[in-house]
């Protein structure tokens, strides 16, 4: 992949199979410290780092990443990483991390962590966030902008996770159409809470690209991507697909080399049709006034993609051939996808208990089925019981690394970050840390300013000068900004 790449889960909680709102709303916040004060799998912030994030309110992990507590939630952001196989690790490692401590805690059998995007119950919806580190050369002109919105608003049907029913949210200035007849099943659980294709503001008007460019590295060479259109996958095979596939059309994009004619006449519609299509056609309506079907834009996408980039290294051309093997299956064969893609595993599973219950699709029931696809809790979530095909099988039973809960990806800033991060577990002396730089008591700080970069040597001698009594150089203000991914 050779591109840095990091996720934000925020999770939701749920107590004796309530709602999230039904007393799940304390035990984020227990967790949260139990993995601070008790596992100490981190170092806790001692210091503001937004209005809305106190002291204690979060920290970084040993693992490189960050835990922290966002409007009730309590949300992962996995560490920097630079090849899939990480990203697809470190994001699980979450999922770990926080059912541990439920055990540990000994609540296991009545709380649980649930990763998916909706509350059937509010109508709330809660994010999975990807961030993309980028060439700031990046040509994002009109065109260009309207292929890659076409790329994001079609990746679903194989990177949607599936909801039964729908939600119909306010944006600023109109009411999203009702639909003429209720729907029964959708594929993604985000489609019906995207409102515009870019926007900055996050929490009112979420867009399919978030405008906000914090690479949290050098601007004269890198931005980034943030997207928040994608749905919180628990199929590691469909995780590698999303990271994976947007990847790569962000090399093409970068190479300049993306076809130019994809843009939709609206990728917000676009997008929720497709989500709520049952005949699976998904059939969009381009700017130039003609209609494709999403899954033959996608394979245009793959073509540009085989042209360009097969043969890089052995991921980038596992991840073609994945690409291929699963656009071909969507078609001919979704059977062979379940245990793969979310949202066809979810769906046979929903549509075999509505035949063996004799059920409607609007019983209630089939909201808690929906929720329990998501549960964490290998003894509780419906996916863990799902047997999938070999070649996805081997993909999500290899990809998990418990050793990624307590240490970094090697290779890139997360090392140097995770070094600091156990030292300052071990020392009473104030400390600050940031995605970019590290800090301690009347010293100077270290920025770490390059992704690419473990800072493992710079950060080892920036610490031992406590330990030598060296004289510090005169302090500089660190930057203490929010997160690349929060």
């Amino acid at each position: 992949m050779d591109r840095i790449v990091g996720i934000e889960t925020e999770y939701g909680c749920l107590v004796n199979g309530g709602s999230q709102q039904s007393g799940g709303e304390t035990w984020p916040a227990q967790v949260k410290n139990y993995l601070f004060r008790k596992a100490e799998a981190g170092a806790i912030d001692l210091h503001y780092r937004d209005y809305e994030e106190p002291p204690g309110n979060g920290g970084f992990l040993r693992n490189g990443g960050r835990v922290y507590l966002d409007m009730g939630h309590i949300e992962y952001a996995s560490p920097e990483c630079l090849n899939l196989r990480d990203v697809v690790a470190y994001d699980l490692a979450g999922d770990e991390l926080l059912q541990s401590s439920l055990e540990a805690l000994g609540v296991a059998d009545r709380v649980s962590f649930i990763k998916n995007n909706v509350d059937h119950q509010t109508g709330a919806t809660f994010g999975c966030h990807e961030n993309y580190l980028m060439k700031r050369e990046a040509q994002f002109t009109p065109p260009v902008l309207g292929t890659l919105l076409a790329f994001l608003a079609t990746r679903q049907i194989f990177t949607g996770a599936g909801r039964i029913g729908q939600a119909n949210p306010l944006a600023f200035d109109f009411d999203l159409p009702q639909p003429d007849a209720p729907v029964k099943f959708q594929i993604s659980q985000r489609a019906d809470h995207i409102v515009n294709d870019i926007y900055q503001w996050v929490q009112f008007n979420r867009a399919i690209i978030n405008a906000r460019d914090e690479p949290l590295a050098d601007y004269r060479k890198y931005r980034r991507l943030h997207l928040l259109i994608g749905d919180s996958n628990v199929s590691p095979f469909a995780t590698a697909l999303k990271i994976g596939t947007t990847a790569c059309v962000l090399s093409l994009l970068e190479q300049r080399r993306l076809t130019k004619n994809l843009s939709l006449l609206d990728a917000v519609q676009s997008t929720r049709e497709i989500s709520r299509d049952p005949t699976h056609a998904w059939i969009v309506r381009l700017e130039n006034g003609k209609t494709i079907g999403s899954l033959d834009l996608q394979w245009e996408f793959l073509a540009l993609a085989m042209k360009h980039l097969t043969g890089l290294n052995d991921e980038t051309d596992w991840l073609l051939e994945s690409w291929s093997f699963t656009l071909d299956a969507i078609k001919n064969k979704p059977e062979a996808l379940i245990g793969g893609v979310d949202w066809i595993t979810k769906k046979w599973l929903l549509e075999t208990f509505v035949t063996a219950e004799n059920l409607g699709w609007d019983d209630p029931w089939l909201q808690s089925l929906d929720l329990e696809y998501h549960n964490i809790d290998p003894a509780k979530g419906l996916f863990f019981g799902v047997v999938a095909a070999k070649r996805i099988g081997e993909w999500n039973n290899g990809v998990r690394q418990p050793a990624a809960t307590m240490s970094p990806p090697a290779n890139t800033r997360a090392a140097g970050r995770a070094h600091a991060v156990r030292w300052f577990q071990q020392q009473t002396e104030p400390y600050v840390i940031n995605w970019d730089s590290v800090a301690s008591a009347g010293r100077d700080f270290l920025l770490m300013g390059d992704p690419f970069e473990n800072y493992t040597g710079e950060v080892e001698r920036f610490l031992s000068r406590t330990r030598s009594g060296e004289t510090p150089a005169a302090p500089r203000r660190a930057p203490d900004r929010k997160s690349a991914r929060e």
